[in-house]
């Protein structure tokens, strides 16, 4: 993979349409553009936007609009132009050729890319586990493939934005070779998902909740999940950029009633994600059927709290989840200006407002993930004669315990027990509380 802080940073100009932005602003599109640019590595030189009633098939933009740019390329000494809307295999390759024409032969090529192909080129540099490389370059291949016709071959040389993952490993091959080589992709990726399956039973067996966070990319899912992790365990890695970490993480954490669970970051969201990502990415997303309790964080700050809100429930519907429980989580509360801040009625009942970065109200969330996961428990009163003080010292040793005293029949205490721990010790129940 190649390392972006190895080269000069890549200069690029970024392009929208309200007709490819809708539902959502031309503003709110070009602005995640943007910070999208900046996450893949270049610097946005140039902004340009185009209203359209319809796309030109021939560059997706007007004429007029492919000249203005053009103009601004040696001028901005630009090496990408990079479209907010998808391009055909076709229109990559006639604006490619635009923009070069008339170059000398040793100047650098301008390329061209849409925002799907730049959300992959995203991944692919953030992917780090072995199965989540292997879904970047599924969802890169199948991409590709209806492309092969369009574009100018995969004679793109010199790296970069664009070309990462495997297109530099399919120059010159054909579609047979690229439908191999999915394939191939897709039966390494059925059997990882079969010991995903069994570490699933596994956990499962142990009866430890779990629970899920959700939400749009940069909404603060992996510092929820370092404030809320036992303290021993390894940091997510945390960024103020969209897609900081991809990979997913696990770690325990404990409830205020001692009990421990497992929580879970998944990948961000963001509007517009390429469907083949999400197709790549279902098998890892479907663990979050199998959580006790989804955690949806949204991020308070933001100017788009709607879009947001609506993007990943739509995904979290296209992935079959649905009567699933769910906390709204307001995250970074702290950069919200009015301590009013107007919640739309629609959203889940059960929510909460927190500041992960500030430590606010992290004991709150705890508390509404413990009743949230209360029927998992069981809140009881023990008595547990004296002469079972090895049952007695196993609960000391993995338990919080509270009220405890010594009476005549033995050791009284109160606990909080999973489904399985309470079948191991229901003859010592004398009270559920």
């Amino acid at each position: 993979m190649e390392n972006i802080k190895d080269k000069e940073m890549e200069k690029a100009i970024i392009v929208a349409t309200d007709l490819g932005a809708r539902p959502y602003s031309m503003h709110t599109s070009l602005e995640e553009l943007e910070d999208l640019t900046v996450a893949a590595g270049a610097e946005v030189r140039g902004v340009v936007s185009q209203n359209l009633e319809k796309f030109n098939p021939k560059y997706l933009i007007g004429a007029g609009k492919v000249k203005e740019i053009k103009d601004m390329l040696v001028n901005l000494d630009i090496d990408l132009v990079i479209f907010n809307d998808e391009l055909s295999g076709i229109q990559v390759r006639n604006l490619e050729k635009t923009f070069n024409d008339g170059r000398d032969f040793f100047d650098k090529k301008v390329k061209v890319l849409d925002r799907t192909n730049l959300i992959l080129d995203i991944f692919a540099q953030r992917a780090s586990t072995y199965e989540g490389k292997l879904q970047v370059e599924l969802a890169q291949l199948e991409y590709q493939l209806p492309r092969l016709l369009g574009i100018d071959g995969w004679s793109r040389t010199g790296g970069g934005i664009g070309t990462r993952g495997p297109g530099e490993q399919i120059i010159e091959t054909d579609r047979r070779r690229l439908l191999r080589e999915i394939d191939s992709i897709k039966a390494k990726l059925k059997k990882l998902e079969k010991t995903r399956e069994v570490m699933r039973s596994n956990r499962n067996k142990s009866k430890i909740s779990t629970v899920s966070l959700v939400g749009y990319t940069n909404a603060g899912k992996s510092t929820i999940l370092n404030r809320l992790k036992e303290s021993d365990s390894k940091d997510v890695f945390t960024k103020d950029m969209l897609f900081a970490t991809l990979d997913p993480n696990s770690r325990r954490a404990k409830l205020p009633n001692g009990m421990d669970f497992i929580i879970s970051d998944t990948v961000g969201f963001v509007s517009k994600l390429p469907t083949k990502l999400i197709e790549a990415f279902k098998s890892t997303l479907e663990e979050i059927k199998y959580s006790d309790l989804i955690l949806h964080v949204i991020d308070a700050s933001s100017e788009d709290i709607e879009i947001q809100y609506k993007i990943t429930t739509d995904i979290l519907q296209e992935l079959g989840i649905k009567d699933k429980k769910i906390i709204t989580v307001f995250n970074k509360m702290d950069r919200v200006q009015s301590r009013q801040f107007p919640v739309n009625p629609r959203y889940d009942q059960n929510r909460i407002y927190i500041s992960a970065k500030k430590d606010e109200n992290l004991d709150e969330l705890l508390y509404a993930i413990e009743e949230s996961l209360s029927d998992k428990f069981y809140d009881v009163e023990l008595l547990i004669g004296y002469d079972r003080s090895d049952v007695l010292s196993e609960i000391l040793d993995n338990h919080k315990y509270k009220d405890l005293e010594y009476v005549e029949e033995g050791t009284k205490l109160r606990v909080v027990l999973r489904d399985d721990e309470y079948e191991r010790y229901k003859e010592y129940v004398i009270n559920h509380v």
